[in-house]
C-alpha cells in the first residue's frame, strides 16, 4: 500500500546547557506537535493508531540522539525517528559549554487502502 502524506509539522528544541542532543530533539518534537489536534482521520475511517509518524531530527551530532527516547514524545501511531546532521551549536564565550539547537520535521501519513 502507498502512503498519503497528510500533515507536516516543524519544530525547534534547545538544550541551553549540557549539549544534550536527545533533550533538544525531544523538545523539537514536542514543539512540532504541541499546537496540533488531529481529528480529520475519523473522516477517513481511521484511528490515531493508524498513523505513520516519521520524524527527522537535525542536530550537529546525530549519533548522540536516543531515537527511542524521542519516539516516546509521540502519543500515537507507528513511529520512525531518524537523526541527521544539521541543527546548530553555539559555543559559550568561555568554557566548553554550548547551546544545542535541534530541528524536527514530523510527517504524518496513512495508508491509502488502495492495495497494489
Amino acid at each position: 500500500m502507498a502512503r498519503v502524506r497528510c500533515i507536516t509539522e516543524m519544530g525547534m528544541g534547545v538544550d541551553v546547557h549540557g549539549k544534550d542532543a536527545t533533550k533538544a530533539a525531544k523538545r523539537a518534537v514536542s514543539d512540532a506537535i504541541r499546537h496540533s489536534s488531529l481529528g480529520f482521520f475519523r473522516m477517513l475511517g481511521k484511528t490515531a493508531n493508524d498513523m505513520f509518524v516519521d520524524v527527522t531530527i537535525a542536530v550537529p551530532n546525530p549519533e548522540a540522539v536516543d531515537t527511542a527516547a524521542v519516539a516516546k514524545e509521540l502519543p500515537y501511531g507507528t513511529k520512525t525517528v531518524t537523526a541527521v546532521k544539521g541543527g546548530l551549536e553555539i559555543p559559550a564565550e568561555q568554557g566548553s559549554d554550548s547551546i544545542l539547537i535541534a530541528n524536527a520535521a514530523v510527517i504524518v501519513s496513512f495508508d491509502d487502502d488502495k492495495g497494489g
